[in-house]
């Protein structure tokens, strides 16, 4: 749907031109700015590399910054530049990992840090497949959804790692901008290759409650936790954004939303686990 193709490695040149957003890295740093250009956007990650976003975001091209590691710009280009894109084209896509239950789909939403990547290899490696460890992307079927699966890797901090993934897991390359590992989807790491009906979502709480709590959550609130963690590439766009909101005020009408908290404990997980199962699959 979207072309991808690489340009010649060069330096970052000065841009001419204000950012009309910014995103910032978990500890302040800059991370990627958004610029308009005569044929579109420029997405630049200081240092890395320059995506250049076609007006209706059909076409991506990536201009490499020289001495940067392999891997690099492909990852930033599913994980950051492709979803972005994708909103561009009116598709749905959130902040969010997704699971395979039974043959239908679990979503877990929350901001970086709360644990959806956790989550999503711990059940991945207890044989449930995932679907995604970012980039949520659904499909409206109907007046259901379908969960879209996309690149088969997980990233995780060292402590998951240790916890949750076998020592002889599959890895990416590393990247340079963060100390987390990317794990390849295998026989232990089970991906799900098929789109699956979204089943349940989740919104991560902080990790306070002491058990774990299923909290019912009303439409108003999940539209606006769908909102808050949407991908969209022109945030001041008005008819794409007014498009967005419709999209996602009738994703956010259907009765699946909870408020999900848990203990943040690596022994908890195969508890967490089957109370998260027991509850997607009781139809109530």
């Amino acid at each position: 749907m979207v072309d991808f193709s690489f340009a010649a490695a060069s330096t970052q040149t000065p841009v001419d031109l204000l950012p009309f957003h910014e995103w910032d890295s978990s500890d302040g740093t800059l991370w990627m700015q958004f610029f308009r250009t005569e044929t579109g956007y420029l997405l630049r990650f200081p240092d890395m590399a320059d995506f250049q976003v076609s007006a209706d975001g059909l076409s991506v091209v990536c201009a490499p910054v020289p001495g940067v590691p392999d891997g690099t710009h492909e990852h930033l280009y599913l994980n950051q530049v492709l979803p972005l894109a994708l909103s561009k084209l009116g598709k749905l896509v959130f902040h969010a990992s997704a699971v395979e239950v039974g043959d239908v789909a679990v979503a877990f939403v929350a901001e970086s840090g709360r644990g959806k990547s956790t989550l999503a290899a711990s059940f991945a490696t207890d044989g449930f497949r995932f679907l995604t460890d970012d980039g949520l992307a659904l499909e409206a079927c109907g007046d259901k959804y379908q969960v879209m699966p996309s690149h088969p890797s997980i990233r995780l901090w060292k402590d998951s790692q240790e916890a949750i993934v076998a020592t002889d897991a599959m890895t990416a390359p590393p990247l340079p901008f963060t100390s987390k590992v990317r794990f390849l989807a295998s026989s232990g790491l089970a991906f799900c290759e098929q789109s699956r009906p979204l089943q349940r979502v989740y919104f991560l709480g902080d990790g306070s409650a002491s058990t774990v709590t299923f909290q019912r959550m009303r439409a108003a609130e999940a539209l606006v936790e769908w909102v808050k963690h949407s991908f969209l590439l022109d945030v001041e766009e008005k008819p794409l954004l007014a498009s967005h909101f419709d999209q996602a005020a009738k994703l956010a009408n259907q009765p699946i939303y909870y408020r999900l908290d848990y203990p943040r404990r690596f022994e908890e997980l195969a508890r967490v686990r089957q109370a998260i199962v027991d509850h997607a699959l009781n139809e109530d």
